[in-house]
């Protein structure tokens, strides 16, 4: 009984694990279904034919996108040492070093406010990055298609999608504590 009121407390050592394991688990399980609402989706007028084990750019978008979400979630400090504690590990599994990383993840995140300006709202951000670099325009009508921009009716079903990705940090700080 008294198991449900009293909270695990974690290390940002055991977030960073709890969070890079979630991500792309979650990645791993999930973009098979993304890349086949993608293929059918009736914004396009020919199929893109995503392969289904073509995450790697999902994967980083999925990833960027969630640490755009930590700065509101933790004080300034702790964002900090979570980052820098996914990062650590992080680096291991794509096998590279700690600046070249934090740069990929630098220009990912300037790729996704680009492609998003003006609107700051990063799921929708993840949308239209998801869009670019898949390079989703080719496949579209003729009018979107000269306009290199996503069909809005593919950007709000995206959006759906992406928000399935994002880490609930409400969930997890009803169970955890830091």
């Amino acid at each position: 009984m008294f198991s449900t009121l009293i909270k695990k407390k974690l290390t940002d050592n055991q977030v960073a694990n709890i969070f890079i394991n979630a991500i792309f688990e979650s990645v791993d399980n999930g973009f098979k279904e993304v890349a086949s609402l993608i293929n059918d989706d009736p914004a396009f007028v020919h199929s893109p034919n995503i392969e289904e084990t073509n995450n790697g750019e999902f994967g980083l978008i999925v990833i960027v996108g969630n640490l755009s979400f930590l700065e509101s979630t933790f004080d300034a400090e702790q964002a900090e040492r979570v980052e820098n504690m996914i990062f650590e590990k992080l680096i291991k599994m794509y096998q590279m070093e700690l600046v070249d990383f934090k740069a990929l993840v630098r220009d990912y995140q300037n790729f996704i406010m680009r492609v998003n300006h003006p609107s700051k709202n990063w799921i929708y951000g993840m949308s239209k990055a998801v869009f670019h670099k898949y390079k989703l325009a080719e496949y579209q009508d003729e009018y979107f298609k000269r306009m290199q921009a996503p069909n809005p009716l593919f950007l709000k079903r995206m959006d759906e999608i992406m928000g399935n990705f994002i880490w609930n940090w409400d969930a997890f700080f009803k169970k955890y504590r830091i």
